[in-house]
């Protein structure tokens, strides 16, 4: 730090050390205030909602007094519930059975006065008081129990009366669910987190800065609250101390400043010309004022400047030589998986790093080849009547310069003569060539085969080097310089594979072969938006194996994992090309049917289902086949749902009917109610559109009798298209003779077998035991 800099340090330090303790004090005493209030405020919130539940199960017990106490309990509960007193009543003998129970009262179980709940723990629907039912004679007849509904009205006026934000919470226990409340959205989730964590009836504070206290459930409250108020902060009090200490130390700065600028005003000049020097700045000079020590350092400074002109050219030459490589450096960086483009700059840094006037650089592909990827200069340098340019630069492994230095993995250098050109490469005087091979010199696969044919060595490619300039042949220190950038080209080649490599393992699932759940929501999302662009309709299959637990359970997880793999291939077999399949875990498989409705989506899940049930799949080392269900769910965008997330969970709704049907069959979705339709006017014969495609806006819904085929009901004005979704039967013997009429459901394009289907980023989703 300079003089300047410490004599101004120590004056802000004087003048801003109260400043800040300051601003510290009055942040923490308001701090202080601000929460000692708000904990009384939410105090005497809590003792009000203890008093009105206590009073209001006094009501309810007075009530239900009333009600045993009359000569007809029905007709007296009858009345109290009509003046409101109560919300309902509910009358039961000694054995429990119900007698009497007031018409339109809220689902049991409910909460007791006393804090214990009728039933199982479920969210609080009602209040209630018990109170025994007597005859004259004192003998025990029953229970008389009132109940009052505890809805958003009634968290409301808990509100209103307590003055504060009220929240029911589903039941004691945890505090991530909410039955009712009069928070804001704003502030709900941040209120409920706070409430998590508070153990007991103590206040916590939330990041939106109100202030949470839980009560009950307890004998005297039996309900699951959350009570918050707002913090009474001044608004923007951390901004006016921030201010305040911001404006206090600009003031500081400046006049610190101005004091060490008089005080060290010689020393900042030698200390300013020392750094416009340090940038480049040569003429800078320092006055000489005096003849002291400062004086005599200002006059040596200024003959240093002048002597340190001569090496201005050198370092000037240096620094754009160093821009130059990091320049190359960083347009390699910036282009990681591009290959053609890192290996170009490679080439022309090489070009230019070694005096060269042409070069190429060939990697080996299949057939044992050197094919070039990228040249430079090689106009003009081929043989009489080849015109094709770099196309040519083809080099069987083992044959000419490059050829030889791919087979034996060894750098060649030297001159060529004129009637020794290697056939297949450019004409040159002297060359320079450098293998280069995989990272940890093992041997690579070639670019499209499998790295049988690569030279002896594991190469790579080859980066050659032609013509130096100056008719001069490559030296020892090209072949080094060379060896670098060859050895940059290699890693290149690397990455780019072990990231294509990556990029398909991540999209794909490793023993299926599907697409897995990471890229599921991607593709919903993709579908949807497509079908909502162009008016047409998705439909979405959730399948699952049925009872596949007992499969590996009885013949191993080997066995398992093949049924799996045998599944998914007879899926890929039954659907068209543009159809998506994806395995979302374990034997849970979603399929994605563009452009098909529910009729064609049946189709499909009844193909399914007889591809998987009429040939049992076998299992190597077992001694029989194993038969194995599946189980269907159906649901169509925008049927079932506006959102690709709806229409699957809707889907996943429509499996487990299945699987409650009997497994083995299919089930659709029920149609939203909220869908918007309407009626279109329809012609006597009517006829499917012209693209046969099914429209979005014309939902049907599709029945499967049980052991029976799929039957549609359209809606109301809409045409039955079953001609563009049925399958078409054959014409003839052939296997080719089908009907020319395409349909719009998934049979449309249907590809043989073993193939198809689109295969191959979330975790799976954990299977829910069907």
């Amino acid at each position: 730090m300079t003089l300047r800099g410490r004599l101004t340090a120590a004056f802000l330090v004087v003048v801003l050390g109260p400043v800040l303790l300051g601003a510290l004090f009055v942040a923490s005493t308001v701090a202080a205030v601000d929460r000692s209030r708000s904990t009384e405020r939410l105090a005497v919130a809590a003792s009000t909602v203890r008093t009105s539940v206590d009073a209001l199960c006094q009501q309810l017990r007075a009530t239900a007094d009333a009600v045993a106490l009359t000569a007809e309990p029905a007709v007296g509960a009858a009345q109290l519930v009509g003046r409101g007193l109560a919300a309902a009543v509910l009358i039961t003998d000694l054995t429990g059975e119900v007698s009497y129970v007031s018409p339109g009262a809220p689902p049991t179980p409910w909460r007791d006065c006393s804090g214990s709940a009728t039933g199982p723990a479920s969210p609080v629907r009602a209040l209630a008081a018990h109170v025994d039912l007597r005859d004259r004679a004192g003998t025990l007849r029953g229970t008389v129990t009132a109940a009052q509904l505890v809805d958003p009205a009634f968290v409301a006026r808990l509100a209103a009366v307590t003055g504060v934000a009220v929240t029911l919470l589903d039941s004691g226990a945890s505090a991530a669910r909410v039955t009712h409340t009069t928070e804001s959205r704003e502030v709900r989730d941040a209120v409920l987190a706070a409430a998590s964590t508070v153990e007991g009836e103590r206040v916590t504070e939330t990041t939106e800065g109100r202030y949470v206290r839980r009560i009950g459930p307890s004998d005297a409250q039996p309900l699951p609250l959350v009570l918050s108020v707002p913090s009474e902060r001044p608004p923007g009090l951390h901004a006016t101390l921030v201010g305040v200490v911001v404006l206090a130390g600009l003031l500081a700065v400046l006049t610190a400043w101005r004091l060490a600028r008089v005080t060290t005003r010689p020393l900042v000049e030698l200390a300013g010309a020392v750094d416009r020097v340090a940038q480049g700045d040569l003429t800078a000079r320092v006055p000489v004022r005096s003849r002291d020590e400062l004086g005599r350092l200002a006059a040596a400074f200024n003959r240093m400047t002048r002597e340190t002109g001569s090496y201005v050219a050198a370092l000037t030459s240096n620094r754009d030589q160093l821009r130059g490589h990091l320049a190359v450096l960083g347009d390699t960086l910036a282009s990681t998986h591009d290959l053609q483009r890192i290996l170009r700059v490679i080439l022309r840094s090489a070009i230019g790093a070694t005096g060269a006037r042409a070069g190429a650089v060939l990697l080996v592909e299949a057939g044992g080849v050197l094919v070039a990827q990228c040249t430079e200069g090689l106009d003009g340098r081929w043989p009489e009547g080849d015109t094709d340019g770099s196309s040519t630069l083809r080099v069987p492994v083992g044959v000419g310069v490059v050829g030889a230095v791919a087979a034996t993995g060894e750098p060649q250098r030297g001159r060529v003569e004129p009637t020794e050109v290697p056939s297949g490469e450019p004409r040159c005087r002297t060359y320079v060539a450098v293998p280069f091979a995989a990272p940890g010199g093992g041997t690579a696969p070639t670019l499209g085969g499998s790295g049988d044919e690569a030279g002896a060595a594991g190469a790579l490619g080859v980066l050659a080097l032609y013509d130096r300039l100056g008719a001069d042949e490559f030296d020892d220190d090209d072949l080094v310089t060379l060896r670098t950038f060859a050895g940059h080209a290699a890693v290149a080649v690397d990455n780019v594979r072990v990231h294509e490599e990556a990029q398909r393992l991540s999209l794909t699932d490793p023993l299926t072969g599907l697409w897995n759940y990471r890229y599921l929501g991607e593709s919903i999302r993709r579908e949807v938006e497509r079908a909502s662009r162009f008016g047409r309709m998705l439909s979405i299959l959730a399948m699952d194996l049925d009872r596949f637990k007992d499969v590996n359970d009885t013949y191993g997880h080997a066995a398992g994992d093949t049924v799996l793999a045998e599944f998914a291939r007879r899926v890929r077999g039954e659907i068209r090309e543009v159809d998506l399949a994806f395995r979302q875990g374990g034997e849970e498989f979603v399929l994605l049917l563009p452009e098909t409705d529910a009729r064609g989506a049946a189709i499909v899940a009844e193909r399914l289902g007889a591809a998987v049930r009429e040939t049992p799949i076998a299992v190597e080392a077992y001694a029989g086949p194993v038969l194995v269900t599946v189980s269907v769910g159906i649901a169509v965008y925008p049927d079932n749902g506006s959102t690709g997330r709806e229409v699957l969970e809707a889907a996943d709704d429509a499996l487990y009917a299945a699987k409650a049907a009997g497994r083995d069959t299919y089930r659709v979705a029920e149609v939203r109610p909220d869908v918007p339709t309407r009626e279109i006017p329809v012609l006597a014969c009517a006829v499917s559109p012209p693209d046969g495609l099914p429209r979005a806006g014309q939902p049907a819904q599709v029945i499967r009798e049980p052991g029976g085929p799929a039957r549609s009901e359209p809606a109301v004005g809409v045409p039955e298209s079953s001609a563009a979704h049925a399958r078409p039967e054959p014409a003839g013997d052939g296997p080719d003779s089908a009907t020319g009429g395409a349909r719009a459901g998934p049979d449309a394009a249907r590809p043989g077998p073993g193939g198809g289907a689109s295969s191959g980023p979330h975790p799976p989703r954990q299977s829910r035991g069907r």
